[in-house]
């Protein structure tokens, strides 16, 4: 008897058809790399993942963060014996805290004598007639669920309590490219989880105002960085000197138009660092209606510089549907450090909320936008996490 730990795939996976076997060696190949430095031994069994390792816990929290997996479970591997069954299960239901149980029975292999509901009764009657103290079984909502699967070689046992909720989505890597605009607040990082959730690579581009912006809200938006990084293979983190062109904006253009305008270079600069490393789309954390430079007029007035698709994951969710994301992943503390960036640095008074393509592009024309760009491309710092 040892201890293994079992990896479901997230249901998805399973179907997918014919490409199934593409997203099943892609995250394998992804919880490889998540386990770099660890010896481990992989068992690939009828959508199942099993591993070996000596160094289970570390283990665990590590697969817990790969995209694809619905749960890692820490289980008994038995021999294929009703009665070794039968012990395993109850030392099981004695060490779990409740006053109730349920046995769940999945036998893959069709060669054992007992059926599932059969294995279940059994294994439920054994360990009714040996516990110790009040005890039952409920079959709805039991404090305790004891897991049983037979396979070709051996059976499986773990209970509710060895159940690690795994991170589910597609592998990371299976759908393209995006290039996501992350400042120091609480949506982008989310917005680039959620894209990444869908197998979708990350990268970012982070626009600093220096000295309007200090480094301590680079800092903030590094360690965001980083912390998006856990879920994914590496994340680049572009950072673009973006003081230039607001004092340029600021100079030139009317101030109701200032966010506007900021907002799609923006645009234009993600998508240049986008066609430059082969990027197929970008993506931000707009929400919509949640401010001024975030209504439908905004939204296409921005969306007017882009050349690929821009993604905006979280378009219709409510703050604090966003907030509880944002907890969950572990870019909440970080978010609302009070460091500003430039988004919040040159905000109008009366910002426009319906702005149209013609006037914005009429103030434009008072800027030289290729150079502006280029300048600040050329003089961008990048980091990889």
């Amino acid at each position: 008897m040892k201890d293994l730990i079992l990896v479901k795939y997230a249901p998805e996976i399973f179907l997918k058809g014919l490409n199934r076997g593409k997203f099943e060696r892609r995250l394998r190949d992804n919880i490889g790399k998540k386990l770099e430095g660890i010896k481990v031994e992989f068992i690939h069994d009828s959508g199942r993942y099993f591993l070996k390792t000596d160094e289970i816990e570390e283990s665990i929290k590590r697969i817990s963060k790969v995209f694809g997996i619905l749960e890692v479970c820490l289980v008994k591997e038995v021999e294929i014996d009703i009665h070794e069954l039968e012990q395993v299960a109850f030392e099981k239901v004695k060490e779990a805290e409740g006053k109730t149980f349920k046995i769940v029975t999945n036998r893959a292999n069709k060669k054992f004598e007992l059926n599932s509901m059969e294995v279940s009764r059994k294994i439920g009657g054994y360990v009714l007639q040996n516990y110790e103290g009040d005890i039952n079984v409920d079959v709805k909502n039991p404090d305790i669920l004891i897991n049983v699967e037979i396979r070709n070689n051996y059976a499986y046992v773990w209970s509710n309590d060895d159940i690690t909720k795994g991170a589910a989505g597609l592998p990371y890597g299976m759908n393209g490219s995006t290039m996501l605009m992350l400042s120091g607040g609480i949506d982008s990082p989310v917005a680039g989880y959620l894209m990444a959730k869908r197998g979708v690579e990350v990268n970012c581009v982070y626009y600093h105002s220096h000295p309007y912006t200090s480094e301590r809200a680079k800092d903030k938006v590094k360690e965001l960085a980083k912390i998006l990084a856990q879920y994914t293979e590496k994340i680049n983190l572009y950072i673009v000197p973006f003081t230039d062109i607001q004092m340029e904006i600021i100079d030139k253009c009317r101030e109701d138009e200032l966010t506007i305008i900021m907002r799609r270079f923006m645009m234009r600069i993600a998508c240049k660092l986008a066609d430059k490393y082969g990027i197929n789309s970008v993506s931000t954390g707009e929400s919509i209606g949640q401010v001024a430079s975030q209504t439908m007029d905004g939204l296409i007035v921005s969306d007017d510089c882009a050349d690929r698709p821009a993604f905006r994951p979280l378009i219709a969710m409510d703050k604090t549907d966003i907030m509880d994301i944002a907890r969950k992943i572990g870019t909440y503390e970080t978010s609302i450090l009070p460091y500003e960036d430039c988004c919040t640095i040159f905000v109008p008074k009366h910002p426009k909320t319906n702005p149209k393509l013609d006037p914005i592009r009429k103030q434009e024309e008072k800027l030289d936008i290729d150079e502006l760009i280029q300048k600040s491309i050329e003089n961008m710092e990048v980091v990889t996490f």
